[in-house]
């Protein structure tokens, strides 16, 4: 393994948020990034997951703050 290598672990499956045609899939998981402990994280995956695009990770603080703002929104 290179040893710039990100290394990683999907230890919750929680939603796929949505598909392109290509077979990404935009997600919501619980992932560990570099043996530290785990965060919620969105981004895009490969279908085997073994690839991810850009994406975001949020602590469960954060992830609390960006529900109640979204709770707020009228959509």
């Amino acid at each position: 393994m290179d040893a710039d290598a990100i290394k990683f672990e999907i230890v919750e499956h929680i939603a796929v948020l949505s598909e392109s045609k290509s077979g990404w899939t935009t997600e919501l998981n619980k992932v560990k990034w570099n043996d530290r402990d785990p965060k919620f994280d969105i981004r895009p995956w490969d279908p085997e997951h073994k690839r991810m695009g850009k994406g975001i990770t949020l602590t469960n603080e954060e992830l609390a703050k960006l529900k109640d703002a979204l709770a707020k929104l009228s959509v």
